[in-house]
């Protein structure tokens, strides 16, 4: 057998900022209106988890409201997030990352030709 190389360190080990465009009209498709507002949330922890890679995901209490401005039923079709990884500061903690979602504010119409973009952050 070839010897083994070295483990490279992994991409999701970094802190990292990213924005994206979610689609939630696509995913609360079929959802009855009771349970849209609830399962939004969900979908997109689900998508932040997949993205980032992190099974820790916290939603901001400003994209919570976001997706429940317009009550249960009127979840907005699409959003824009920002998807923070960040080191965990529990040290008794089983993930040492977790991911922040925030919202980003963007008028209605606004979202043709946007593209998931790295933001700068300042540590």
């Amino acid at each position: 057998m070839a010897p083994r190389k070295d483990k490279k360190s992994s991409a999701i080990g970094e802190v990292v900022t990213r924005e994206y465009t979610i689609n939630l009209h696509k995913r609360l498709h079929g959802i009855g209106f009771k349970y849209r507002a609830p399962r939004a949330v969900k979908e997109i922890k689900k998508f932040a988890e997949k993205q980032m890679g992190t099974p820790d995901v916290r939603i901001d209490t400003r994209l919570n409201k976001a997706i429940w401005a317009q009550g249960v039923r009127g979840v907005p079709f699409r959003m824009r997030v920002r998807l923070a990884r960040m080191r965990n500061e529990d040290e008794d903690s089983v993930n040492k990352l977790y991911t922040l979602v925030t919202h980003v504010n963007i008028p209605k119409n606004a979202f043709k030709g946007l593209q998931t973009e790295n933001v700068e952050t300042s540590e």
